[in-house]
């Protein structure tokens, strides 16, 4: 089953490699490895992976959280995984005041704050991906991509996954969330409605096993544990 992976890059890295000694993921290897566990005949044929770029005067490491994720993009690259970039947008908001958890928010007590915001994400992934399905009837049967596999808890691309669906029966779509553990994690249900298969945990072992060489070109002098996704 010819399969192609479409990738949040926000939610794989704070949803699985914040906080972790495995921020330098081989990610196609390890969506191989988790494509094949679910179905033994998928074949990883492509991977889209979408992120926007690290504001250095945001970044708690500043430029070095932008040269951290510069050098984990070009070892992406390296392994024939596509790179699509968003953008961040920072705004001036308000939001209701933070008193004590015993106490609620309230509309009329707020304060003035900056919103930081990932742009374009989520839309450019769905459009990828019912793009992608649009394609296939295009091409001759043992090229076309059978499988779509979504790596986001992001309820937003459940429209995405829907029309697809409705759309395009014949397609297999997966869902791999990118949790380390379940157990305090509510299933995001909209989206397990309208995939066929899901994965809900990406264990320690998967991620530790699936990792690049830690000296290469790409992280000469920046050791594996700071290298960041997003």
């Amino acid at each position: 089953m010819r399969t192609a992976c479409f990738v949040d890059g926000y939610n794989l890295f704070y949803g699985l490699l914040a906080d972790t000694p495995y921020k330098w993921l081989n990610l196609k290897e390890l969506l191989a490895h988790i494509v094949r566990i679910e179905n033994p005949r998928s074949s990883l044929i492509s991977v889209d992976y979408f992120t926007s770029s690290v504001k250095p005067e945001l970044a708690t490491r500043g430029i070095a959280s932008k040269e951290a994720q510069d050098a984990y993009v070009r070892a992406l690259k390296t392994s024939n995984v596509a790179i699509h970039y968003g953008r961040h947008s920072l705004e001036p908001a308000k939001a209701p005041r933070f008193v004590d958890r015993n106490t609620s928010a309230s509309r009329q007590d707020k304060v003035d704050i900056w919103k930081l915001e990932e742009k374009e994400t989520d839309v450019h992934i769905g459009i990828s991906m019912y793009r992608t399905a649009t394609r296939q009837a295009m091409l001759e049967a043992d090229q076309r991509i059978e499988q779509l596999v979504l790596v986001s808890s992001d309820t937003d691309m459940t429209p995405a996954l829907r029309a697809i669906r409705e759309d395009f029966p014949d397609i297999t779509i997966g869902v791999i969330l990118p949790y380390r553990d379940a157990s305090n994690r509510p299933l995001p249900g909209s989206l397990k409605q309208h995939s066929h298969w899901i994965r809900r945990v990406v264990s320690a072992v998967e991620l530790g096993s699936h990792q690049f060489p830690i000296e290469s070109p790409h992280t000469k002098n920046q050791p594996s544990n700071q290298i960041t996704g997003n």
